[in-house]
This record gives C-alpha cells, sequence and structure tokens, in this order.
C-alpha cells in the first residue's frame, strides 16, 4: 500500500506537505499546481487516508467525467471555476472516485463520451438548455454547477443569483447610493451574446425603484481582469461615473479598482465598489473588497455528494441544491458623501 513518504517523493514536496494537503489543512500555502500533483499521484498510487481505511470508503470505485467550461488557462484568470473544481477533486478522492478532466471550449464532448465510458458526469459552467445536445444522448447522471439547463432530468447546484443582487441593491441603496453603476461581462452560447442574470436582477431592481440609467451599464468580452480595467476606464474616460459601482465578479472588481487608483479616485470616499464571488484575494485589495461570498468549493463537494447519492441509489427523479451566499462588508463600500 502506498505511503504519503511514496507520494511526496514522487511529488518532490515534504512529507508534511503532502499529509496537510491530503487531509485538507485550510492553514496550509500551496500553489494550485503542486496540490492538483498531489492528489493526482496520490489518486494513481491508490493511496488511502486513514479515514477510508476505516471503512468509510464508497464500495464501488465510479469513473467520473469532468466538462469543465474553462481551460486552465482560463481558470487562473478568473478563479471561480478553480475554486469549484478543486471541490470537485477534494469529494472526489475523499470518495475515490476516478475523475477525468475534459474540456468544451465550444465543442461537442466527443464521440467518446458514452454510458460505457464513464458512470457520470459533473460539468461546470453556464450551460443553456441548447448545450445539451453536446452531451451523450440519454445519458442521465449529469450533475451541472453554477448553472441548471433542465431542472426535470439533471441534478444541479447553483446559487440564488436572484436573490443575492437584491440584497446588493438594497445594500447601496441602504448607505444613500442612488445612480449605482454596473460592470459585467457576456458569455456566447452556440455563437450568441447572453447576458448575466446578475445584470438582469440588476436592471429589473433599479427599473423599479425608477433609478435605473442605462449609460451606467459597461459590459465587455469576458470575466476577466482586463476587462474590468478597460470598462472602468472607459466610464472614466467617457465621465459617466456614478456614486457605485456592482461589478459582475472579483476578477473584473481588481481590474476597475486598478483604473480608479490611477485616475486618483478614492475608493470608498469617491465611488463605493462592490464585488461578486468573495476569491482569496478579496481581503487582501486595496481597499479589501466588499463583496457577495458565494462558497465556490463546496459547490464542487456538494455536485459530487449529488452524483454518488443518483449512481448509488439509482435515483431517476433530478435535485436541485440552491447554495446561499453572504454579503461580506468590507472597505470598498461607504455612506454616500456629498461631492
Amino acid at each position: 500500500m502506498a505511503t504519503i513518504k511514496d507520494i511526496a517523493q514522487k511529488a518532490k514536496v515534504s512529507i508534511a506537505t503532502v499529509s496537510r494537503v491530503l487531509n485538507y489543512d485550510p492553514g496550509i500555502s500551496v500553489a494550485d499546481d503542486t496540490r492538483k500533483r498531489i492528489f493526482e499521484i496520490a489518486q494513481d498510487m491508490n493511496y488511502k487516508t486513514l479515514r477510508q481505511r476505516n471503512g468509510i470508503a464508497v464500495k464501488d470505485r465510479y469513473r467520473v467525467g469532468l466538462v469543465n467550461w474553462y481551460s486552465d488557462q482560463e481558470e487562473m484568470l478568473d478563479p471561480y471555476y478553480l475554486a469549484i473544481r478543486l471541490g470537485i477533486e477534494r469529494e472526489c478522492f475523499q470518495r475515490q472516485m476516478d475523475l477525468v478532466k475534459l474540456y468544451v471550449q465550444g465543442e461537442s464532448v466527443g464521440k467518446d463520451w458514452t454510458g460505457d465510458s464513464f458512470d457520470g458526469m459533473i460539468a461546470i459552467g453556464r450551460f443553456e438548455k441548447e448545450d445539451l445536445d453536446r452531451f451523450p444522448e440519454g445519458f442521465e447522471n449529469i450533475v451541472f454547477v453554477d448553472s441548471s439547463p433542465d431542472d426535470n432530468r439533471f441534478d444541479s447546484v447553483v446559487i440564488d443569483l436572484r436573490k443575492s443582487v437584491s440584497e446588493v441593491i438594497d445594500y447601496l441603496l441602504g448607505l444613500g447610493h442612488t445612480s449605482i453603476g454596473y460592470i459585467g461581462g457576456h458569455n456566447f452560447v452556440n455563437n450568441k451574446r447572453v447576458r448575466d442574470e446578475r445584470e438582469l436582477v440588476f436592471t429589473e431592481r433599479l427599473s423599479a425603484e425608477l433609478l435605473f440609467n442605462a449609460e451606467l451599464i459597461f459590459t465587455g468580452d469576458n470575466l476577466y481582469s482586463e476587462e474590468g480595467y478597460k470598462l472602468m476606464k472607459k466610464a472614466i474616460a467617457e465621465k459617466k461615473l456614478p456614486t457605485a459601482f456592482f461589478i459582475e465578479n472579483d476578477s473584473m472588481a481588481v481590474g476597475a479598482l486598478r483604473a480608479l487608483h490611477e485616475a486618483k479616485l478614492r475608493v470608498p470616499h469617491d465611488i463605493s465598489i462592490v464585488g461578486y464571488n468573495d476569491i482569496a484575494i478579496s481581503a487582501f485589495l486595496q481597499p479589501p473588497l466588499t463583496t457577495v461570498k458565494v462558497h465556490m468549493e463546496h459547490m464542487g463537494e456538494t455536485a459530487v455528494e449529488l452524483l454518488a447519492d443518483r449512481l448509488a441509489a439509482k435515483r431517476e427523479i433530478a435535485k436541485k441544491i440552491v447554495l446561499p451566499t453572504r454579503l461580506q462588508e468590507r472597505e470598498s463600500s461607504g455612506k454616500l458623501l456629498q461631492r
């Protein structure tokens, strides 16, 4: 039986690092590629934790295909899906499930993706109903994370975007802001540009308050930091600056904060900023970012739990789990000050 020492030697890291990674020590600081390498080596060597050796491991060893909306490079630019994937990998490792990573990249899943190839699949990303023809016909053991293209057929794990965005609007209105802008991106689904639900709810809520201003909506082609930077620079150049911006994700907020800093605009004195996701760096920005906390790794873990339940119980009725979010108030937002 493989030992932690064997894994450490092959991964070229210390025994302590392997032990802490495999036991999910929250205090350890280790690069994502190192963490990934340790898990993959442990799986290849069929290593079992003490918890698994004590009889908690699953009886069957399932083969799971991980369908990823993002490539490895795109994950690093927007770590939201990276965190979800790490949650999936961790839970699959604990349950001794074989995980095979795949990517969509606008293509179909391929002829080899059949019920014979995998016991189940987990699909991360914003899949629409039209995307279902990319998956094997008649294959029901699919869990979608961050989208729910067919509630009646497939399990899914999502967050309540409508509720969380409404809470952001209420929060900013409560601080006295009546001029609120939006920065976000669009996805291309089947060569069609699709608005994010956050933008839709934002528009609906402010319209209901008679505060919506279409000139304060800035959207680009992706959700990365450089896009947030470019869009905030555009808002500054066009002198279309509200007293607060809601930004679709924290990666874009990072770029927006840089643009404001270069323009010598103070946050939150001149403009309040609220992001979304609460990625790892959000608390360490200057100023620390007010954002909506999404339990990203737990979304991944929950997806694996759903798939394991469906496979073990041969469940045919689909389940949809909606996980809560929380507004994380930090120093990038504040009460409206008279200019």
